[in-house]
């Protein structure tokens, strides 16, 4: 089913969502006809200079390259932490990993997963508010069934994917949840390998935005690729084998099987995802929707260090570190914010935004309220190209291989690599690749960062922060391989 508007239509709608963003707008107010649809797509461990637009020459990401020509570049986006879950509650909750609900992959203090709660707000809750419909299709990883923290209790009105992130470690699962019934995959019974997850989500999330057509809709688009394990499908793979003669065999670790050619496998997981999000595009286009819809493209952390596989494609840039570290590789990523005649095109913006960001983004947007407590700022006004009001700091904390906490002051960034390890301070303006520690010549940002460590954070009963040189209680969790 098509929306065929008439030419004055299509008028009206863009002059609304040019106005929107227009200087002397009024923030948070309603809007006066419909507001723009909303689509956060996420990558699954993508590193910052994965995408062509971002640098990469050896993958071939056509459609996200388009994107940026067509929208607006983020070069110092940090989705909000340096590993699965907590990022996802930061998306989702607009506060900071000092405040969110899940700071870790699983409870520092019981190893189990830890959902969110009935009383924590979601954007999807937040835009239900103003009349949104709402979906998520792909990796949750924010409540297991039964949980409060079930996509369906937090705000979405449809759900089909992965609810456990550790099940989402194989892109051909037997089952996949539609919302709180699990559905068999019949080709990957006794793992013969025939759907391929990702294709499952695109199908969704398209179905949805044609059935949604007539309102304003909310899509969460989260994609397990290229997390590994790294096992595309064979006419995706077939277009890179051999176009890396030193590929070599990676070796079975953990869960995740060993693959002949795991560079050949990693392109091809990236350059799949990038199809199925040219498949997005193309629909919205089909359905003249996409002078209607702000689609925001980012990943959850930077890339994995397995197999040296980042390193030989450049996947977190020159970047320091990798995912589950607070060096800038394990927490920024590539973003590109599109919505033809409301965002230039062609445009790039190297303010530092984070993920809290999102859902004060989208309640300006959609004239929502935020819920009390959130950390972000709208980022409207980085659309139009002015300057986003300043503020104080922006902070991380991560449990991945002990306690990092690491604060953003303006241009210099100030981390502590562990729990009674000394802190680190970098200007980002001259060394992003953070190789120059100038902690001795800035005594007082050290001092600086020592208040933010403590007063950034409220405490959690499943992520504590411990004492110096103390050990966690209760089963490590595996962090960074999630």
């Amino acid at each position: 089913m098509h929306i065929n508007r008439n030419p004055l239509e299509r008028l009206a709608v863009l002059l609304l969502a040019v106005a929107a963003l227009l200087p002397g707008a009024a923030v948070g107010a309603a809007p006066a006809s419909r507001p723009p649809n909303l689509i956060l797509i996420l990558a699954d461990d993508l590193g910052y200079g994965d995408p062509g637009a971002f640098g990469q020459h050896r993958i071939r990401t056509p459609n996200l390259d388009r994107m940026a020509g067509e929208g607006m570049k983020f070069t110092q986006f940090y989705p909000g932490a340096a590993v699965c879950a907590p990022t996802r509650s930061v998306l989702m909750t607009g506060q900071h990993t000092g405040h969110t609900r899940i700071r870790g992959n699983s409870s520092e203090q019981a190893g189990d997963r830890v959902p969110l709660e009935a009383g924590d707000v979601t954007v999807a809750e937040m835009l239900k508010t103003r009349g949104y419909t709402t979906a998520l299709t792909g990796k949750w990883g924010l409540g297991e069934p039964g949980t409060t923290g079930e996509p369906r209790r937090q705000g979405f009105d449809f759900f089909y994917g992965f609810l456990n992130q550790a099940a989402a470690h194989t892109h051909y699962p037997e089952k996949m949840w539609r919302n709180e019934v699990e559905e068999p995959l019949p080709a990957n019974a006794g793992h013969q390998r025939g759907t391929f997850a990702g294709d499952r989500f695109t199908e969704e999330a398209l179905a949805f935005v044609e059935r949604s057509q007539r309102q304003p809709f909310f899509l969460y688009l989260a994609y397990t690729a290229p997390h590994l394990e790294w096992v595309p499908p064979v006419d995706s793979l077939a277009e890179y084998r051999g176009k890396f003669p030193e590929d070599t065999p990676s070796l079975t670790r953990g869960n995740y099987s060993a693959q002949s050619t795991p560079r050949a496998a990693y392109a091809a997981l990236v350059t799949r995802m990038d199809r199925d999000i040219g498949r997005l595009f193309a629909r919205l286009k089909e359905l003249n929707l996409d002078q209607d819809t702000l689609v925001i493209f980012a990943s959850d952390n930077g890339a994995h260090a397995t197999g040296g596989v980042a390193d030989f494609f450049q996947s977190n840039g020159s970047l320091r570190g990798y995912k589950g570290q607070l060096y800038e590789g394990g927490i920024r990523t590539p973003m590109i914010a599109r919505w033809p005649g409301a965002i230039p095109a062609g445009t790039v913006t190297s303010t530092p935004v984070a993920g809290w960001d999102l859902l004060a983004t989208f309640a300006e947007l959609a004239g929502a309220t935020p819920p009390a407590g959130t950390d972000g700022t709208s980022l409207v006004t980085a659309f139009r190209g002015k300057p986003l009001p300043a503020r104080d700091y922006l902070y991380w904390e991560t449990v991945s291989g002990g306690f990092w906490q690491a604060v953003r002051f303006g241009d210099l960034k100030a981390i502590r690599p562990g729990m009674g390890k000394p802190i680190e301070v970098y200007d980002l303006s001259v060394d992003a690749p953070e190789r120059r520690n100038i902690a001795k010549g800035n005594p007082e940002i050290v001092a600086r960062a020592e208040r933010a460590f403590t007063s950034a954070r409220t405490e959690s009963v499943h992520w504590p922060r411990p004492e110096p040189d103390s050990k966690p209680k209760g089963k490590r969790p595996r962090a960074a391989s999630e």
